[in-house]
């Protein structure tokens, strides 16, 4: 009995590994240009290569990720904020609008929700105390007092009602 296990368990793990879309995970990197976040991933041992907007407001660098494994998987630059968007029990929300307004006042980062195509935003603020909003479907989530460093990411979630 044993054996069989052995042998089921080595099967269907050698069928597996060939279905696995990210082997060996993914990288992305900020590109040459500044204008893109490139990503690199294998499939099916073959180098593949994608990309995703990076956009600017009030100097501050984002990009919005998240969908699919390769984006799930990925080891990003380090952004010293990360907003993760869900909707009740789901775990991808797009098309979140995001006001960013430093606590020490000054203008606000307003990031539109055409830019925010994923579940995750990354925001390269400098070290500081922010206040968010963040807008989907007519309603606002809203924190105070996100404390940021740079270097380090901070991880917040924003939850919406069940659409």
């Amino acid at each position: 009995m044993r054996q069989i296990l052995i042998s089921v368990l080595a099967l269907w793990s050698s069928l597996c590994g060939g279905m696995s879309l990210a082997e060996g995970g993914s990288v992305a990197r900020i590109g040459e240009s500044g204008e893109f976040l490139e990503m690199e991933y294998q499939v099916n041992g073959q180098l593949s290569k994608d990309s995703l907007p990076l956009y600017r407001a009030e100097g501050v660098r984002y990009f919005s990720a998240g969908v699919g494994i390769d984006e799930r998987t990925a080891e990003y630059p380090p952004f010293s904020l990360k907003l993760v968007f869900t909707a009740g029990g789901k775990p991808f929300l797009a098309g979140v609008a995001v006001t960013i307004q430093s606590a020490k006042g000054g203008p606000s980062i307003n990031i539109p929700s055409d830019h925010v195509n994923g579940p995750w935003l990354f925001v390269e603020l400098p070290s500081g105390t922010y206040h968010l909003t963040a807008v989907h479907a007519g309603q606002t989530q809203g924190l105070k007092g996100v404390t940021v460093e740079t270097g380090k990411m901070k991880t917040v979630h924003l939850r919406w009602p069940e659409e």
